[in-house]
């Protein structure tokens, strides 16, 4: 019998109220998702203080993006197996640390490692704010408002990152853009300590370290490969060899899930369909709607003349539109099923990424920014929020943290390894031109680009997504 007790959720004295933890939760979900996208608007700034090249620039970025993505299914099972709340704890602490020294860095390579350790922090911890808001609110439409209001505070931290990015390099400086992260996070951090309950499904087993390393090296190598291409070509060793060497590190990955005991990546779970069809969607749809705050930020800096704050409060607007795609994402999903809604919204980001692609550099706000970011990005929360739910929905309690970290993983694999490919298709289009036209053309031919591969995403949800579930 306690031995039973142990592979079990632990059951507080005296929980804390529901709307507490979905609080707390939201508020690190909004932290790292911030992140992802707060530095696009200080990038110009970041270049011409530590003299980063171009390739240094998009790494600033990538290195977050590929270490949360890379380590976020070990955060996820370590979540499971340690506790959720330490986890939640441990990895907003490392973030908010990191933070410090990426705002107090003098050289540039300080400056990227100290982002690929916010990432690392950020995969500890996204993993067990989904898994403490799913323990907390019972399957059924209390938990699908809650998922949706979890999708809604994380897609506006993604889309805010550009508004709070622009005043504090416009008030303050670029570093503030990290700084900003120390206050906040130990405030999270106080409440959560307090009032978070904790939660594990320990069952003896330990986590996967070289799995969590081989996905890593993989991602990152892969990456490294195609951002490559755009100085070095395609024939060249120095893209061949990691464009080669990373899907390798990935096979291994598959390799040692396969044969190790305690996998990190249960293989079975992509045998369950909701699982495994809502995680390639999800992979699909990142690779495509994640560079477009990236590129929507350059292009108003570098094309239309915008200040980093006119930049980002260009972009409201389109915040605004992804926190309301995600909040009426369930009531559309009671009426017409998860699949159907994930269809939608994909459709609606499509149409605004082919709206987005006739830009040009002398394009006014309202048709070159506003309207077509409002389509890509309420189509981004409409379709966010019934992938998640059907990925939930498909796995057993004990596996819960892995298959939070594995969605969470499968968005932000998909994007960072998107932004590269992205990246060089413009860069490929400009062909090294620096003005303004030039600019436009490559930016435009990334978000073409990007509208195909969301009608590629269309087609993969209508063929694979089950039919029926998580429309509750």
């Amino acid at each position: 019998m306690l031995r039973a007790a142990e592979n079990t959720a632990l059951v507080p004295r005296t929980a804390p109220p529901t709307w507490v933890v979905i609080a707390l939760a939201c508020a690190g979900q909004f932290l790292v998702v911030l992140d992802v996208s707060v530095v696009n608007v200080a990038l110009p700034s970041m270049r011409a203080d530590l003299g980063l090249s171009a390739p240094g620039l998009q790494w600033v970025v990538n290195a977050y993006a590929i270490a949360f993505a890379g380590f976020m299914l070990l955060g996820g099972r370590a979540g499971d197996l340690y506790g959720r709340k330490r986890m939640f704890l441990v990895g907003l602490a490392l973030f908010t640390v990191a933070s410090l020294g990426g705002g107090l860095a003098r050289e540039g390579w300080q400056l990227l490692a100290a982002r690929g350790a916010q990432g690392l922090g950020a995969a500890v911890l996204a993993p067990s704010t989904l898994t403490l808001l799913t323990a907390a609110v019972p399957e059924g439409a209390a938990r699908a408002r809650a998922i949706a209001t979890w999708t809604a505070v994380g897609a506006g931290g993604g889309a805010a990152g550009g508004l709070v990015g622009g005043l504090l390099v416009d008030g303050l400086s670029w570093r503030w853009v990290l700084l900003i992260n120390v206050p906040v996070g130990a405030v999270v951090l106080a409440g959560s300590a307090r009032r978070l309950t904790e939660s594990r499904a320990g069952d003896g087993r330990r986590l996967d370290l070289p799995g969590a390393l081989l996905v890593t090296a993989g991602l990152a190598t892969l990456a490294y490969g195609i951002v490559q291409t755009e100085a070095e070509g395609w024939t060249a060793a120095a893209t061949l060899l990691p464009l080669c060497a990373g899907p390798t590190l990935l096979g291994l990955f598959l390799a040692v899930e396969a044969r190790t005991k305690a996998p990190l990546m249960p293989l079975k779970l992509l045998g369950l369909r909701a699982v495994s069809s809502a995680n390639a969607a999800m992979f699909v749809s990142g690779s495509a709607m994640f560079c477009m705050w990236y590129f929507m930020t350059l292009y108003a800096q570098n094309v239309l003349g915008y200040t980093p704050l006119d930049a980002g409060l260009a972009l409201v607007p389109s915040s605004l539109a992804v926190v309301l795609g995600s909040k009426l994402a369930p009531r559309v999903m009671r009426a017409v099923g998860a699949r159907n809604v994930a269809v939608l919204g994909t459709l609606v980001a499509a149409a605004g990424f082919g709206w987005q692609s006739t830009m040009t550099a002398d394009g006014g706000y309202l048709t070159a920014i506003m309207f077509p970011g409002i389509l890509m990005m309420l189509g981004a929360g409409l379709a966010a929020t019934p992938l998640a739910a059907l990925a939930t929905s498909g796995a057993e309690p004990r596996d819960a943290g892995l298959v939070s970290g594995l969605i969470n993983t499968s968005r932000t694999m998909g994007g960072s390894l998107g932004l590269a490919v992205m990246s060089t298709i413009a860069a490929t289009r400009t062909g090294g031109g620096r003005s303004a036209q030039a600019l436009t053309e490559g930016y435009a031919e990334a978000f073409r680009t990007s509208g195909v591969l969301l009608l590629v995403g269309v087609v993969l949800m209508l063929v694979w997504l089950p039919r029926k579930g998580a429309a509750r």
